[in-house]
């Protein structure tokens, strides 16, 4: 049985993981592991990432990791459910080089953009701890949503006018 993933079974998981790969990559964590990693939530379900590497040199060690940590690991980022925002990839926060293995937070914009679609309780928490830790400024967050929203055609399931209004009441802005 997997059991919830705290900050050391995280790091853990990032160390074995960098530690086999033998092909330099990068690692992205989103969601409740970067949640976890600043502190703002003890545990999470899922471990979810998005690798940028020989995805199957990777990938091939996480079956192996998630029995020995008892976690669950998923491929998952906000790239999975909205638009790319324009530069992510340098806006990711860099955590630690493990192995040949770079770790980074996914864009915290793209993480909020995607909470704030999701909508549950605990993204409306993560949502209020990004912007109070300083980590999203809201109006940066708002300029990026209105670059990807003619974008949005591309995800059925977002309705974008009711995105869109959530998206101004997350970020403390009139529609």
């Amino acid at each position: 049985m997997r059991e919830l993933a705290d900050a050391d079974r995280i790091r853990r998981f990032m160390q074995d993981l960098g530690r086999e790969a033998r092909t330099a990559g990068r690692v992205y964590l989103t969601g409740g592991a970067t949640a976890v990693l600043l502190g703002w939530r003890r545990m999470t379900i899922d471990v979810d990432i998005r690798i940028e590497a020989d995805a199957d040199a990777v990938l091939k060690y996480v079956p192996a990791l998630k029995e020995a940590l008892k976690i669950n690991v998923e491929l998952a980022s906000p790239a999975d459910f909205l638009p790319e925002l324009p530069g992510w990839r340098d806006r990711s926060a860099f955590i630690v080089r493990e192995g040949s293995i770079d770790f980074f937070h996914y864009d915290f914009y793209a993480q909020i953009l995607a909470k704030i679609e999701r909508g549950h309780q605990l993204d409306q928490t993560d949502v209020r701890e990004l912007i109070a830790r300083k980590l999203v400024d809201p109006g940066k967050a708002w300029e990026l949503f209105e670059k990807i929203e003619p974008e949005l055609y591309r995800f059925p399931a977002i309705d974008q006018a009711s995105f869109r209004r959530a998206v101004a009441e997350g970020l403390g802005r009139p529609v």
